[in-house]
């Protein structure tokens, strides 16, 4: 089946090009980052692009920790734990009266406390995904934010991707017809290391929550809320999951099929299925670059696009624009879609067997 030459997709964002992909669209923002670890430090990358974004503070275990990132980064404050067993680093920063919204980077089992004290004081979120442990701490912080009045969201970031952005509209174009069936993998072998965040239960290791969020988002994106989910896991004698497999029904009928590995090398790509074509992205699907659309035969295109940095910033220009707006949580990226994945996943632990001590 021929393939017609790739068409470089330009999106909105990156118009004016790639030195000044997002420009100011209103007021600075003074940025908290709490934790200092390696996702902390490519999001923040990618935040020093946004000419609207103050790099304030930044909160770490320890002060050497914090002042050695902040020195990097080019942050205005670093807070780390008092020695004297006083505020923990992070509290010093919600404390701080210059930091207008939080970047929360901890690992998973610490967003729910530290995310309800941020939210508690007042402060504007974005916290790393998956938002909690279980979809109970994630309604109540939702509920938190919304009695604060602050914005609040889970860093979803993919959703925001020129490339997801761009499967959503064809879906809605109706150019694949109706979907009605999706698969999709997302595995990688990880080094076992019993002291590593990865497969520690205590902080949610294990393969669902640590990349489960992706391939359900490609689901939601495509489908919306499924009628009946069934899952399958294989636990390690700790109780993490090193595979989860998971098959979701609709109402239409329409299927999907997910696969997550700690194990195995897997494509790391996603298929769409409709009545009148097919949508595949390259790997990894939750930075795709490519899309390939096939509607009949001899009728396949490639699209490519282009990032600014690594693509954190679609999101972070998101969280901008809507605290500069004045609205509490993002229409891409709403509170309600956060909530429906997180009760997919406690379905999915229930039915495989997966327990964390925080449940």
């Amino acid at each position: 089946m021929p393939v017609t030459e790739p068409l470089l997709v330009r999106t909105p964002l990156l118009a004016a090009g790639l030195d000044d992909p997002l420009p100011a669209t209103g007021r600075a923002l003074r940025w908290g980052v709490i934790a200092t670890g390696r996702i902390a430090s490519i999001v923040v990358s990618d935040l020093a692009l946004l000419p609207d974004a103050v790099l304030q503070a930044v909160s770490s275990r320890t002060q050497a920790g914090a002042d050695a990132f902040a020195a990097e980064h080019g942050f205005a404050s670093a807070y780390g734990d008092k020695a004297d067993g006083g505020l923990s680093g992070y509290q010093r920063l919600l404390a701080d009266p210059a930091v207008d919204v939080v970047y929360i980077a901890t690992p998973h089992a610490n967003h729910y406390q530290v995310g309800l004290e941020a939210l508690g004081a007042g402060k504007h979120v974005l916290c790393e995904k998956p938002l909690t442990l279980n979809a109970r701490q994630a309604e109540h912080l939702v509920s938190v934010a919304r009695e604060q009045n602050v914005f609040f969201m889970e860093a979803v970031w993919s959703r925001f991707l020129p490339s997801i952005q761009r499967v959503a509209g064809i879906i809605a174009s109706g150019e694949l017809g109706e979907v009605r069936w999706i698969q999709a993998d997302l595995g990688f072998p990880a080094p076992f290391d019993p002291e590593a965040r990865l497969w520690k239960l205590e902080d949610g290791g294990g393969a669902l929550l640590d990349l489960g969020v992706y391939l359900l988002t490609w689901a939601q994106i495509a489908l919306g809320q499924p009628r009946s989910l069934t899952a399958t896991s294989h636990l390690n004698s700790s109780g993490v999951d090193t595979e989860t497999a998971m098959s979701l029904v609709y109402d239409s009928g329409a299927q999907v099929q997910l696969m997550t590995s700690l194990t195995t090398v897997s494509t790391q790509t996603a298929t769409l299925s409709g009545t009148k074509g097919t949508l595949k992205c390259n790997a990894p699907l939750f930075n795709p670059t490519e899309l390939t659309i096939t509607t009949g035969p001899g009728e396949t295109r490639v699209e490519k696009f282009l990032l600014a940095g690594r693509g954190y910033t679609y999101q972070l220009r998101e969280v901008t624009r809507c605290i500069q707006q004045g609205m509490t949580e993002s229409p891409t990226m709403p509170l309600a879609d956060t909530l429906t994945i997180m009760s997919l996943l406690d379905e999915v632990r229930s039915q495989a067997g997966i327990r964390y001590p925080a449940d």
